[in-house]
């Protein structure tokens, strides 16, 4: 890859409990994440993935390997020079509701995100919640996420990251939980956001149909570990792992109405 804005080396994370052998949650993993790329990061619960995703954010420190953002690696930064170097990297967890502190409104939530807007903060955060489906922005400005419903919850959250125009989002579960037409309308918007900004993704996800319609390249990832990755044309239709045809022979697939009624 040319240029990579995310490269996670060799990355090991166990962790213990008094009394109990070590869990091994990561175990010497690789991923790399190009300019522009979205990467899905696929498995079910407990393969690691999310504890992947915190470590890439820098919210948990690796066992061993590094994290490198634009060439930079994350580790040897000092606290002023890793909360800089993050700006370019920001999350989109699945629970809204935990990363927006309830005690504040949108308009002060879009500020913390736009320290140098200035007098200009109402405009720009009415302009980016307008650009995500809170329209008319100025009319969400002044609510709190319990004055909002979880579709529009995910919105602000995703407003707030784009705040701080970001090269690289790190989308956590975005859509689970939603219902399906809430997914429809917030995967389309991500992609809209890739196609606008050249922004990247590491979606991390279980769900094989969002991998499939929104991703480039895939990896799979089972207990702690890589199993499968490539472009995901390729491995979401022709996967070569035991692990990796399971996931994909448990997507449903809908009968087509000819077939049903031949069958009937």
């Amino acid at each position: 890859m040319a240029d990579p804005i995310l490269v996670l080396e060799n990355i090991s994370k166990s962790f213990r409990r008094p009394g109990h052998a070590p869990v091994k949650a990561v175990d010497d993993v690789s991923l790399t994440v190009g300019r522009g790329e979205t990467v899905a990061l696929v498995g079910e619960s407990g393969s690691g993935k999310s504890t992947l995703g915190r470590i890439a954010l820098g919210l948990l420190a690796p066992d061993r390997g590094r994290v490198l953002l634009e060439g930079r690696n994350l580790g040897e930064l000092g606290d002023n020079e890793l909360r800089a170097a993050r700006i370019a990297m920001q999350p989109i967890f699945q629970d809204a509701s935990s990363s927006l502190n309830p005690r504040r409104s949108a308009r002060e939530l879009m500020a913390q995100a736009l320290p140098g807007a200035g007098a200009r903060t109402n405009e720009l955060a009415a302009r980016l919640l307008d650009r995500v489906g809170l329209s008319p922005g100025s009319d969400y400005l002044p609510r709190f996420p319990h004055e909002i419903s979880g579709g529009q919850r995910q919105r602000l959250a995703i407003a707030r990251a784009l705040a701080m125009n970001p090269r690289l989002i790190i989308a956590d579960e975005p859509l689970s939980g939603a219902d399906v037409s809430i997914r429809g309308q917030i995967l389309n918007l991500l992609l809209d956001i890739k196609e606008e900004r050249g922004v990247a993704y590491l979606m991390i996800t279980h769900d094989i149909s969002i991998a499939r319609h929104f991703a480039d390249r895939v990896a799979v990832m089972q207990r702690g570990v890589i199993v499968e990755s490539g472009p995901a044309a390729r491995v979401l239709t022709a996967p070569s792992h035991p692990y990796t045809q399971e996931l994909v022979a448990a997507v449903p697939v809908l009968e087509a109405p000819e077939a049903a009624s031949r069958q009937a």
